[in-house]
């Protein structure tokens, strides 16, 4: 009998003698959700792929911490939101730290990427998110592209519902004037 609930497959995870079970259900069930959410964020499909396996793999080392404070979808989608800050620290590290630097190798990422095609609107408008803050990007990357409530947003990013509404209306803003001039 396949498991319906997140509860039922973290029931599996949790067992020893059905891990590798619950844990391929559980990937099944989230890793399209996951990854595009972490591709929003580093915007190479290569890397999201990495940042993907990193947040399964942080997943399965860390089942046994899950305390049940938060949903299953949650602690998953923070476990994601912290690779993808990690991923994208290590890359500035990596880079030089001239700014004009950085928005060409966004720019030429996208361009670069199949998935995006360089003459529609929204290949703009993943330029516009990727010029924004993190922890902006992230916030308007969960709330336009996954429409996730600000409680649940609240939940993922560890931030008071207020601050998420004020770092997603200066997002939206910055975008619109991103999209204005360019």
């Amino acid at each position: 009998m396949p498991a319906e609930t997140d509860s039922d497959i973290f029931e599996l995870f949790t067992n020893f003698s059905t891990r590798e079970k619950g844990f391929t259900i559980l990937v099944n069930r989230y890793k399209e959700r996951l990854y595009w959410h972490i591709r929003r964020m580093v915007v190479g499909h290569d890397d999201a792929d990495d940042v993907l396996q990193n947040t399964f793999l942080t997943a399965w080392q860390g089942i046994e911490n899950f305390r049940g404070e938060s949903k299953r979808f949650t602690w998953l989608y923070r476990i994601a939101t912290n690779e993808c800050l990690t991923f994208l620290e290590r890359q500035k590290r990596k880079a030089p730290h001239h700014l004009s630097y950085s928005e060409n190798s966004l720019e030429n990422k996208l361009k670069s990427d199949d998935y995006f095609d360089a003459n529609k609107a929204e290949w703009k408008l993943h330029l516009a998110i990727q010029s924004l803050p993190e922890q902006q990007k992230l916030v308007f990357s969960l709330r336009y592209f996954e429409e996730m409530p600000y409680k649940t947003i609240s939940e993922i990013l560890q931030v008071s519902e207020g601050a998420l509404k004020a770092s997603f209306h200066h997002a939206t803003k910055k975008v619109e004037q991103y999209l204005l001039n360019h």
